[in-house]
């Protein structure tokens, strides 16, 4: 099988011979403050970053109740549900950030840990979806999040060849991007 030499995110082609197509990673950067979303998208538009990367979790699908339990001081409480919660952008937010990325002409999308996080985030119909390395052995939301039908951006940061070659198994090798960091 032929590698896939380019792969188009929004208007951009990504590949070989193609200018390098920079993300600036937010993450959950922001500390749940929009303000500093808009101050990270704008020092990535300063910079000449491509598109903004988010990070979406459904706290409670993601972690189990004992894990949110755990005791954890942080500035919005005492557990680590607290902070988990309070990290979380939900519709408004994400709808300020869609509005203020379109007004800067930024792409964004996000990494989704959780199929409910997935369907959150194609509401706005970002250009890919980002696999976290961390999620690169969930083949069911990685089949879930193919089916999406959007390029995705699949991180191997931690994760072994044998599960590259896995996930790869699981989405095809269309409209992917492997990134190793």
């Amino acid at each position: 099988m032929t590698a896939q030499r380019t792969v188009r995110i929004g208007k951009n082609a990504v590949g070989d011979g193609q200018p390098c197509y920079v993300v600036a990673e937010i993450g959950i950067n922001h500390n749940g403050d929009l303000d500093l979303a808009k101050r990270l998208i704008s020092v990535a538009v300063a910079a000449g970053c491509n598109a903004v990367k988010f990070q979406k979790r459904t706290v409670e699908v993601v972690y189990s109740p004992e894990e949110l339990a755990k005791p954890r001081e942080n500035p919005f409480g005492a557990t680590n549900g607290d902070l988990k919660r309070a990290l979380e952008f939900g519709l408004e937010e994400y709808q300020d950030i869609d509005a203020y990325c379109k007004a800067v002409n930024i792409a964004w999308f996000a990494s989704c840990w959780d199929e409910q996080s997935v369907d959150f985030i194609s509401r706005f119909d970002p250009p890919c979806f980002k696999i976290a390395s961390a999620c690169v052995t969930d083949d069911d939301l990685l089949r879930y999040t193919r089916s999406m039908g959007k390029p995705l951006i699949l991180s191997t940061g931690m994760t072994t060849l044998a599960e590259i070659d896995h996930a790869l198994d699981v989405v095809g090798r269309e409209n992917i991007i492997l990134l190793h960091a």
